[in-house]
């Protein structure tokens, strides 16, 4: 499903490989609408239900899932920060300013958030189970 016009979605990209997706806070759309993909590995969208709806109690099947990178989603909640998006050789692809209500999804590549002019507090949620400090390598652009 293409996303709305009006629903802002930017897509991050290195050598043809998708390295994340920026929505930006805003109204909300008027009808469902699903902003990535069916093959990455985290999907994405807007679910939208009129008064009286329900989503119907339901039990998804055990599907067997192979994955190789780590998705991470960022909702920034408070406050603003900037996002480094970095490619698989480490390095600087793009810089962007996030605000309260923009969410950024990280698909591949590196990424880096820093804080230079407030306070901030994301919401963040990311695949698991958590393997512990070692499944990431930190480094320095």
């Amino acid at each position: 499903m293409k996303p709305l016009p009006d629903i802002p979605v930017e897509r991050i990209e290195s050598l043809g490989r998708l390295l994340g997706l920026i929505i930006k806070g805003g109204p909300s759309p008027d009808r469902t609408t699903f902003l990535t993909e069916n093959d990455l590995p985290f999907q994405a969208g807007f679910v939208v239900y009129g008064k009286g709806g329900a989503v119907v109690p339901h039990i998804h099947h055990p599907v067997k899932r192979e994955l190789t990178t780590t998705s991470e989603v960022l909702l920034v909640r408070q406050g603003s920060c900037r996002v480094d998006f970095y490619d698989e050789a480490r390095q600087l692809i793009e810089t962007h300013h996030l605000v309260a209500g923009d969410l950024v999804i990280f698909y591949e590549g590196g990424h880096g958030v820093r804080m230079p002019d407030e306070d901030c507090v994301l919401f963040e949620i990311k695949q698991g189970p958590y393997p512990g400090m070692d499944e990431k390598e930190r480094f320095t652009p």
